[in-house]
């Protein structure tokens, strides 16, 4: 007798893929209308539009490595997809705690990757700032790894009861 396989979590890259979109869909909009480095204040005192570029990783990590770092940040970002990829495909659909983390990363990991390969920088154009500490400019697909790995790390320390059944 077979047994019909239960449905996996691999639709939620349907997720990823609306976030490299709309990450791809931002940039265009930045690097089409925005100038270099000149804030745009957004909300006075807090928030700007800063077009700005990132040759390495968060907080500008390795960004004067070189070069080599383009291909180094993008292998990563491909390993770790695919090790998510593969994890949701061993995860049941509607188990949204971890399905929707793994999205995020999966899809703001590509959306950098983008970049990277077509550009060689991520561009950056989100800048908060209180006073004069600015905190480094990020975009969406960052938003969207930094949300997911919230979710990993939230959901993955406290999961939970579990129905018993």
């Amino acid at each position: 007798m077979m047994t019909r396989p239960k449905p996996n979590a691999l639709i939620w890259l349907l997720l990823s893929a609306l976030v490299i979109g709309l990450d791809q869909l931002t940039k265009w909009w930045v690097l089409t209308h925005l100038p270099e480095y000149t804030a745009i204040p957004v909300i006075d005192g807090f928030w700007n539009w800063y077009r700005t570029y990132n040759t390495g990783a968060a907080f500008s990590f390795l960004a004067d490595a070189g070069g080599w770092q383009k291909w180094f940040f993008t292998v990563l970002a491909f390993g770790i997809s695919g090790l998510l990829a593969f994890w949701l495909s061993r995860t049941p659909r509607g188990d949204w705690k971890t399905a929707l983390p793994f999205a995020l990363v999966v899809g703001g990991a590509l959306g950098n990757v983008i970049d990277r390969q077509i550009h060689g920088h991520v561009v950056d154009f989100i800048q908060w700032h209180w006073r004069d500490y600015y905190w480094p400019a990020f975009n969406l697909a960052d938003s969207a790894i930094v949300g997911g790995a919230i979710g990993i790390a939230v959901f993955g320390l406290f999961p939970g009861q579990k129905k018993k059944g």
